[in-house]
């Protein structure tokens, strides 16, 4: 049995030789001539492994080669499964503590070229302009056309200080365009929050370790700062948050519940799924909650908006999520580094599953995009990655992924302190004469 280990939810990325162990679960003789088939596949890939090693024109790379192969073999499944190398793995056991060194971007690789997830805050990647849907076709002077998700990553990284120009590619502009960054100790402050008099806001930007502790800090500072019997209730965004850890995701959500499932997974074994229920204790004691996301918001950032959706806990303001259903497990290579699997779908406490779907909102606002970006601030979400796991006929996740830097004109936020504090009706009023003046 393989021993798992930490079930992650997000996009974000970080031998010479090789032991073949094998098991024998071949009950019937059906079984074991498909298992024959295998092995006969094994020894060509033998086979081309040797043709390559003593004709290819130069030498290769022993190790490159089968880490090569692995690669191809992942990548085959799913958008999201992949070889982390021994340093790639060091790298993602830090990123998920909440602070790495880099530029700040989650990418995804679609179709040989490296896309952009989202921008985390306060990054270079961020103060630079990116956008979610950027397309990296270049890193210095390397095409990106032909690399591996970790080895496109592996470029962009590098010692604080030093810089990485990179060609991007943008829906709406006729010619790429290079950006210049430096490179920054990415401190990741998962949570953010600031009152706004009678709501209070708080701001999730990905779930690493330190999410649901921040949380908690966040809402007793806004507790102190803003009396019991004035406060309106909460603003949770999650937008452009590209998810992080499960047990995270699970304790934040339980942060608002009582009772209840929160998110059950399921793979290909029954016996490995899991159901994962609420504590008593709710730490926004009951107050209202309105949760902001758009498409920039997947895989954890869907299982919280899911659950509280599901549970009637909150209205969900904003634009439909990034549609990322799956989980995966990191699983230990010893000193060769891991594997980072897809094993799992996760369902919401009703039963949904959002792969390639989304999660609609409640209600439903657009931001007010500026003319220069129009037409370029939508992500299709995951139905639109190369060899994403199915559900059904009606995929199509994702939307509009732009937040406006100023909170004023932030009309998904405004519409959700309008309604905290004087009811759906008068938001929807508020906003139409809104709508009505652009």
């Amino acid at each position: 049995m393989i021993r798992k280990f930490a079930p992650i939810l997000t996009g974000i990325v970080l031998g010479a030789s090789v032991t073949l162990v094998t098991t024998n679960p071949y009950l019937a003789g059906g079984a074991i001539a498909a298992g024959s088939d295998i092995y006969r596949q094994l020894n060509l890939f033998g086979d081309v492994f040797e043709k390559v090693r003593s004709d290819y024109v130069e030498k290769p790379d022993d190790g490159k080669l089968i880490e090569a192969a692995i690669n191809g073999m992942l990548s085959s499944l799913d958008p999201h499964s992949s070889f982390m190398d021994a340093k790639n793995y060091r790298d993602m056991q830090v990123q998920t503590r909440g602070e790495f060194g880099g530029l700040g971007i989650e990418v995804t690789m679609e179709e040989g070229v490296l896309k952009v997830v989202a921008p985390i805050d306060d990054t270079p990647a961020s103060r630079a302009g990116l956008l979610s849907g950027d397309l990296i076709v270049q890193i210095d002077d390397d095409q990106v056309q032909g690399l591996q998700l970790n080895q496109a990553v592996e470029k962009m990284r590098g010692p604080v200080n030093t810089s990485v120009r990179l060609k991007l590619v943008r829906k709406g502009l006729s010619d790429p365009f290079d950006v210049t960054l430096v490179r920054d100790t990415i401190r990741i402050r998962a949570v953010r929050w600031r009152n706004e008099g009678d709501v209070a806001y708080l701001r999730i930007t990905q779930f690493n370790e330190q999410t649901y502790e921040n949380l908690k800090k966040a809402i007793e500072q806004l507790k102190t700062e803003i009396p019991n019997d004035k406060l309106k209730g909460y603003v949770l965004d999650l937008r452009n948050n590209p998810g992080g850890l499960l047990d995270q995701a699970i304790n934040v959500s339980d942060a608002f519940l009582e009772r209840g499932e929160i998110v059950s997974t399921r793979g290909r074994n029954v016996d490995e799924g899991q159901r994962h229920v609420a504590r008593p204790g709710d730490l926004s004691g009951g107050k209202p909650v309105v949760i902001l996301l758009n498409g920039g918001s997947a895989s954890a950032s869907e299982i919280v908006a899911g659950a509280l959706q599901d549970h009637k806990r909150a209205t969900l303001v904003g634009t439909r999520s990034f549609g990322k259903g799956s989980v995966q497990t990191i699983i230990p290579l010893g000193s060769n580094g891991a594997l980072r699997l897809t094993t799992a779908r996760y369902y919401t406490p009703s039963g949904r599953s959002i792969q390639a779907k989304g999660i609609d909102p409640d209600i439903q606002v657009k931001p007010d995009v500026p003319a220069e970006l129009k037409g370029r601030d939508e992500t299709k979400g995951e139905a639109a990655l190369k060899g994403h796991l199915k559900n059904g006929e009606d995929e199509g996740g994702g939307s509009s992924a732009y937040v406006p830097p100023d909170p004023k004109n932030d009309r998904q936020l405004n519409y959700a302190l309008e309604f905290l504090r004087s009811g759906r009706q008068a938001a929807d009023a508020t906003l139409a004469s809104t709508n009505k003046a652009n």
